[in-house]
């Protein structure tokens, strides 16, 4: 969730941390600080705010020479308000430190500081780890010993880097269940919570794994696991820098959306055979022979990721016909869990370090088989599933997801198909159809996106709306959720989403003139008929209606809308990627109308590495 950097080599520490940590914006953050080593001393700046501010603190100190080794983070407030005291890195005495997490035991060990004579400043739990780190060292400890002893008395979730005055040539790092990564450099080595903060200096890249600790200088990286030097398998990352940018876009969701064909034909590469009417997946050569035994899958995730699977359930069970079951992670994880061998448990989540999904599917490992639906390579969640499926949209910056969330309903349809191959449930005839429209699909989503202009003139009508209703049936009712969540989020407008058949039973109480409801009305009979009744039921009440649709103009005769979006038709399974598309541009454009900041919203963070 928040962003973390760490430099050691011969270089301008400062520039290099400020610019690791601008390409972590996307994570979400309200304050923002640096240390760095300067003629032997940590030298400490706090902002509240953007790193813009951040920048201009900065501006107004005299420096005592370049640094070459320093720490950098935005923090999103968990423990204690979004404060200048608040925020990280935290310094007590000769160390200097920075933490992703939670410290869950932080109370019992900030009273047993204090009874030593240490004084806090802040209100967070991360403080306690830099004066518990800072007595260790005092105490006579070496860097190394005294990092392990103080991961030893902490509970809980972190991600630390550390500094000490005393030794300013190395940065100690230690990681538990919150990512953080070592990138590898000419005579100089970076430390983030997430790829593209290193990026622009090395592709090389060791990912850490739970238990690790390490110490970081300009030439070396030394880790050890349970006592014991390890070492982490060095990874070069193809991401080219250029495509973390907006690329003349006015915001990375903007850009993010167009994407969206292109990172769909990536997603589909290599993994299709017309010819045989097959689904190559070779990373899930384990399923295939489990495949005839599944009696059920369970999927869990978050937000938008668990709209994927509410729409991933009717790929699964239409195609492979096994019943699903789609669960919050943060429920699944707290309630009695009826699981087997013959469960699949599959976790869906862009980043693979959502802290509810992981604990998820840490509740299953070991009932039965496990696989993770991911976008970052190397994530947490792909670490502590059995297989893993990648869904290659690439860095999705914006903090409203949008590509991965398309990517996710194309590699479930992808998944749903190959076991439906395994296990014999449609014919190969069959398989060929819908594999047929899937590879029409990116041609689809480039004539989609050509109704962003349409879109933007919807937006203008409705943009000062304060509630919208968004309805849909059957395979559309997970759209609606993910329309009306897009729009909440990203422009701070109460927005509902809701089954159009469910309706007459409680929400057409709100609705009257003031009401805009987007309508997504798929071509499929006999849901078309139904929807357009209840389109009717709400046009009866004088609702504002504006409706999303593949369907014809013929079909479309007698509709009134004060907005009408159509997209192509490629298959009625596929309709739904399709039309969510204008849903997210309606977000996007009531937004940027309202002028909210669309990349980075309030209170809302990319990667949630917290309950």
């Amino acid at each position: 969730m928040c962003g973390i950097v760490g430099y050691a080599g011969n270089r301008d520490a400062l520039s290099i941390i400020i610019g690791g940590l601008e390409s972590l914006e996307y994570r979400g953050y309200d304050s923002a600080g640096v240390s760095v080593l300067e003629a032997g001393a940590i030298e400490t700046t706090r902002a509240t705010g953007k790193l813009s501010e951040l920048k201009k603190v900065l501006s107004t100190k005299k420096r005592n020479g370049t640094a070459s080794l320093g720490i950098g983070h935005t923090r999103w407030a968990t423990h204690g308000r979004p404060t200048e005291t608040n925020a990280h890195p935290h310094t007590a005495g000769r160390v200097s430190l920075i933490h992703n997490g939670i410290i869950e035991n932080y109370l019992p060990l900030r009273a047993m500081l204090e009874g030593k004579g240490c004084v806090f400043l802040s209100e967070t739990d991360t403080e306690v780890a830099a004066h518990l780190l800072n007595t260790l060292l005092a105490e006579g400890l070496e860097p190394l010993d005294a990092m392990r002893e103080m991961c030893s008395k902490v509970k809980g979730s972190y991600a630390f880097l550390a500094i000490d005055s005393n030794n300013p040539d190395r940065v100690l790092v230690a990681k538990n269940s919150t990512p953080i990564i070592i990138g590898r450099g000419d005579e100089e080595n970076l430390i983030a919570s997430d790829i593209p903060a290193v990026l622009q200096h090395t592709r090389r890249i060791l990912v850490l794994e739970d238990g690790d600790l390490a110490e970081v200088t300009a030439s070396s990286v030394y880790i050890e696991n349970g006592g014991k030097q390890v070492s982490r398998t060095e990874e070069t990352i193809s991401w080219d820098p250029i495509t973390a940018q907006k690329g003349g876009f006015k915001h990375f969701m903007l850009k993010e959306i167009h994407d969206q064909a292109r990172v769909v034909g990536d997603t589909l590469r290599g993994r299709i055979s017309e010819h045989d009417a097959s689904v190559k997946l070779p990373e899930l050569d384990a399923l295939r022979g489990k495949a005839s035994s599944l009696k059920r899958i369970v999927m869990v995730a978050c937000g938008t990721a668990w709209h994927a699977c509410l729409e991933g359930k009717f790929f699964i069970e239409e195609f492979a016909g096994i019943p699903c079951e789609v669960d919050y992670a943060s429920e699944f994880r707290y309630r009695s869990r009826l699981i087997d061998s013959d469960t699949l448990v599959i976790a869906v989540s862009q980043s693979g370090e959502t802290l509810d999904t992981l604990g998820a599917l840490e509740c299953a490992a070991g009932k039965g088989p496990t696989l993770a639906i991911c976008n970052v390579v190397g994530a947490s969640i792909c670490r502590k599933a059995e297989m893993v499926m990648y869904t290659h949209a690439g860095p999705e910056i914006s903090v409203a997801s949008t590509k991965a969330f398309t990517t996710q309903l194309v590699a479930l349809q992808l998944l749903a198909l190959f076991l439906a191959e395994a296990r014999g449930t449609m014919s190969a005839a069959a398989r060929r159809n819908v594999l047929h429209a899937v590879l029409e699909l990116p041609a689809a989503l480039s004539q989609t996106l050509k109704v962003d202009s349409e879109v933007a003139v919807v937006a203008k009508k409705f943009f000062q709306a304060r509630d919208f209703l968004f309805l849909g049936r059957g395979r559309c009712y997970p759209i609606a959720l993910e329309g009306a969540l897009k729009l909440k989020e990203i422009s701070y407008i109460h927005a509902e989403g809701y089954p159009a058949g469910e309706m007459k039973h409680g929400p057409i109480a709100l609705i009257d003139e003031n009401m805009p409801v987007v309508m997504i009305l798929q071509r499929e009979k006999p849901l078309f008929e139904k929807t357009l009744s209840n389109l009717k039921e709400v046009e009866a009440r004088g609702a504002r209606v504006i409706v999303v649709t593949d369907a014809s103009e013929e079909d479309l005769k007698g509709v009134a809308t004060q907005g009408l979006i159509r997209v192509p038709f490629v298959s009625s399974e596929l309709s739904p990627i399709l039309l969510n598309v204008p849903l997210q541009m309606l977000a996007y454009h009531v937004a940027v109308l309202n002028g909210t900041d669309v990349d980075l919203p309030r209170n809302l963070a990319k990667s949630v590495t917290v309950e």
